[in-house]
């Protein structure tokens, strides 16, 4: 597999500098997932924020974090209707936003925690005010424990 691979792959429309497109695809592929397809120059603020936090779990996973550092088994058994798979996901999709720390500590079994970086802990307000819509459209009186945490944050 050459060069020329890469140039049909990349920019089957020939004569192309086969450095530059191999330039680009390396530089490509070290971006964050998050900053793939984020320009910032031409999209609104809001845009920016959902495309950070959005999706099904990022804001569930940073609900279940206002309380503190939990290991990756406690996020598990606290989110229904996720898999493993989609979770180490989210997690990872996190790290890379800077929104979650991971820490692994080297024992047997292995252990790994995760924590809200404060970048993830500005975010608590707006998940708590979602908190409080939800449970109004619901028709709920009673607070979850976390968002008691929350509350005294």
């Amino acid at each position: 597999m050459g060069t020329n691979f890469i140039a049909d792959k990349y920019a089957p429309f020939g004569n192309v500098d086969t450095k530059w497109v191999l330039t680009l695809i390396i530089n490509v592929k070290k971006m964050k997932k998050s900053e793939k397809n984020i320009h910032t120059d031409t999209i609104c603020a809001v845009d920016y924020a959902f495309q950070r936090i959005g999706g099904k779990h990022k804001g569930r996973v940073i609900y279940h974090l206002s309380g503190g550092i939990k290991r990756y088994g406690e996020l598990r058994r606290s989110l229904t209707g996720i898999t493993a798979k989609m979770l180490t996901q989210v997690l990872r999709e996190m790290e890379e936003d800077e929104l979650v720390s991971r820490k692994v500590y080297l024992e047997v079994p292995p252990r790994v925690e995760y924590q809200l970086t404060e970048t993830g802990k500005e975010l608590l307000p707006f998940i708590m005010l979602l908190s409080q819509w939800g449970r109004k459209q619901m028709g709920m009186e009673s607070v979850c424990e976390n968002e008691l945490v929350m509350s005294e944050l």
